[in-house]
C-alpha cells in the first residue's frame, strides 16, 4: 500500500474514533435518517468490521452497499464499497434524508448468519480532517486555506439557520392550523350542548303542561 493509501486510512481511523456505530447482519440493510438542509455537501465515512474482534470472518470480501434516498424517496446514490471507504452526495431538498447500509455477501441467506459492526460518521459542509498544514507550503498559501475552510464553514452554518427557520415556519403554521381548528371543535360542542339543553327544557315544559303541572 502507498503512503498515500496509509495516510488516507489513519486519517478515517482518526475520523471514525468518535463516530456511533451499530450491528449490521450479514445480507441486512439497516437505514439512519438525518436532517440536511439543501445543497449541502455531505461526506460519510465508515469501517465494517466483525462484532467480535478476535471472532474468525466467514466472508474475507465483505462489503457495503450505500443507497441514499432524499425526503421523497428518490434515489440519491447507490454503490457498493468495501470494508472501509468513504461515500460523498450533495442534497438536492431540505428535509430527513436516509442513509442506507447493506453488506454485500455472496453466500447463501442460509448460511449469512455473521453479525458485523458498522462504523459510521457523517459529516455536512466542507470538512477538513488533517489540520496539520503542509509544511512545503508558504505561509500565504496555508493562509488562504484556512480562509477558505472558514468560509465553506459560514456557507454551512447559514444554510442549516435557514433549514432552522423553515422547519420553525412550518411547525408554527401546523400550531396555528390547530388551534383554529380546537377553536372551532369548541364552538361547536357549546353550540350543541346550548342547543340540546334549550331542547330538553321545552320537551320537560311541554310535559309538565300535558300534565297540568303548571
Amino acid at each position: 500500500m502507498s503512503l498515500q493509501g496509509i495516510g488516507f486510512l489513519f486519517q478515517c481511523y482518526l475520523v471514525l474514533a468518535a463516530a456511533m456505530y451499530f450491528d449490521l447482519g450479514e445480507q441486512e440493510q439497516k437505514c439512519i435518517i438525518e436532517e440536511i438542509p439543501e445543497d449541502m455537501l455531505v461526506t460519510g465515512y465508515f469501517l465494517l468490521e466483525p462484532w467480535e474482534m478476535n471472532a474468525l470472518s466467514h466472508s474475507p470480501h465483505l462489503g457495503v452497499t450505500v443507497t441514499v434516498r432524499d425526503p421523497n424517496h428518490e434515489v440519491l446514490m447507490s454503490k457498493r464499497y468495501g470494508k472501509f471507504s468513504k461515500f460523498t452526495f450533495t442534497s438536492h431538498a431540505s428535509g430527513q434524508h436516509y442513509l442506507c447500509f447493506q453488506t454485500n455477501s455472496t453466500r447463501f441467506s442460509v448460511f449469512a448468519g455473521e453479525r458485523l459492526k458498522l462504523h459510521l460518521d457523517v459529516q455536512m459542509g466542507e470538512h477538513s480532517i488533517d489540520p496539520v498544514p503542509d509544511k512545503t507550503k508558504d505561509n500565504m498559501k496555508n493562509l488562504e486555506n484556512s480562509l477558505r475552510h472558514l468560509v465553506d464553514q459560514m456557507i454551512f452554518i447559514t444554510r442549516q439557520q435557514e433549514y432552522q427557520r423553515e422547519k420553525e415556519e412550518v411547525f408554527r403554521q401546523i400550531g396555528d392550523n390547530t388551534n383554529s381548528k380546537v377553536l372551532w371543535w369548541a364552538m361547536v360542542q357549546t353550540s350543541v350542548l346550548l342547543t340540546v339543553g334549550f331542547w330538553q327544557m321545552k320537551r320537560l315544559k311541554d310535559f309538565f303542561i300535558a300534565k297540568k303541572l303548571v
